[in-house]
């Protein structure tokens, strides 16, 4: 694959500067090797009122900030702070220098999504804080033309611009050696790199099935309660998405247990070892990969608030379920050439009294296939006309979803 364009991440860039205008701090989170910093960098480069950068994975980053107090109360304009999971004790410093009136500084702070850095950043500035999601590449960032490859590669950009497949896979593999070797165990988690490499390894044959806990564990000798611990660090380190069930009094037995994705499409294939989309689509999990790439896009656009899936014991299911200004709209992931109405789906949009029903395909054009249901191209999804896009950047069209999740 060639790509000469130039990645532009408008819409998160726009998220980022409305928080950064709007509460004192701003935490951009994010799996590492996601472009945070790159992110970071370009906002403060655009900054007016100029910027100062500590990053605290470096030796002097740390030097520089070994009393945060000093070096941080002088400061003015926008103040940026890389991997503050290191320093967890500066959430602390930060809360009276965020109450500061007139506000001399704002602190945008990045961190690769650990729990410790949410729950450290709750306690101490509630209320002072505004959280942005930084997921990886979305499509409309990359291009329509490149679905292909953005599904294939995943979307961190450096497997996404690599100069071949080969590579990008290369890539991949290295990321998530750093990532059980090096990364998970400096969050403080005392768990051996092999185990997360073989769970996560085992999780990836079950994308986008409901989670079994049970078989998990059995597999690998341990509790129940264990491998729950496994699924909790990679969910918190934006890894793997653990989508909640949605369940309520419809008469009939529903699943209460979760279903589990890992987030990115390109690790997930390279722990299948599929490194071409030929393979891809000779590999059992072909539609389960689809369903978690399209999955993510929609989720990245339409935000994970209020974002469920459903099934009932009688087998009839949802992929996802959104509830938006007391709207719900179901939406299904076909990996199919024309999609057609399931039975399934009548019983979705019926039990759960669907105001629409979005099937999102690989394909190239949307076509009605029910008065309350549309075939859709993923990219059609994402801001046609019918689609689950965001008000962050346009306006609500007429049957549209309009919302973008602000924690």
């Amino acid at each position: 694959m060639k790509y000469n364009g130039m990645l532009k991440r408008d819409f998160i860039t726009k998220m980022a500067q409305q928080a950064i205008a709007e509460a004192p701090v701003t935490v951009l989170l994010g799996a590492r090797q996601v472009g945070k910093t790159t992110l970071a960098r370009q906002i403060a480069g655009a900054c007016p009122g100029g910027a100062h950068v500590f990053d605290l994975e470096t030796e002097s980053g740390q030097a520089a900030l070994s009393t945060p107090e000093l070096a941080l109360s002088g400061l003015q304009g926008l103040v940026v702070v890389d991997e503050v999971q290191r320093m967890p004790h500066l959430f602390t410093v930060l809360r009276p220098l965020a109450d500061r009136d007139p506000q001399p500084a704002r602190f945008l702070l990045l961190g690769s999504a650990s729990p410790t850095l949410v729950k450290g950043v709750s306690e101490s500035l509630a209320g002072r804080v505004r959280f942005v999601p930084v997921p990886g590449l979305s499509l409309e960032e990359t291009g329509l033309n490149t679905q292909g490859d953005l599904w294939m590669r995943g979307g961190f950009p450096r497997s996404f611009l690599a100069t071949s497949e080969a590579a990008s896979l290369r890539w991949r593999r290295d990321f998530i050696t750093t990532q059980v070797e090096r990364d998970i165990p400096q969050l403080g988690i005392q768990v051996p790199p092999e185990t997360i490499r073989r769970f996560w390894n085992m999780l990836a044959h079950y994308h986008g099935q409901i989670w079994n806990g049970e078989e998990l564990a059995r597999s690998m000798g341990v509790s129940g309660k264990t491998v729950r611990h496994y699924l909790d660090i990679l969910a918190g380190t934006y890894l793997v998405r653990v989508l909640p069930p949605w369940f309520e009094n419809l008469g009939k037995r529903q699943v209460k247990s979760p279903k589990v994705y890992l987030r990115d499409s390109g690790l997930l294939h390279a722990f299948l070892n599929v490194g071409s989309m030929a393979a891809l689509q000779a590999h059992p999990k072909y539609g389960a990969s689809w369903e978690g790439f399209a999955l993510e896009q929609v989720l990245d656009r339409a935000g994970a608030f209020q974002a469920h899936f459903w099934s009932s014991r009688q087998g009839a299911e949802l992929d996802l379920l959104l509830e938006r200004d007391g709207r719900r709209i179901g939406v299904e992931f076909k990996c199919a050439d024309a999609p057609t109405m399931t039975k399934s789906m009548h019983v979705a949009l019926q039990d759960l009294k669907l105001d629409r029903l979005i099937v999102v395909y690989p394909g190239r054009a949307s076509y009605p296939i029910h008065p309350k249901a549309i075939a859709m191209p993923l990219a059609d999804a994402l801001h046609g006309t019918d689609s689950v896009g965001s008000e962050v950047d346009r306006p609500a069209l007429s049957g549209t979803l309009a919302h973008k999740e602000q924690a």
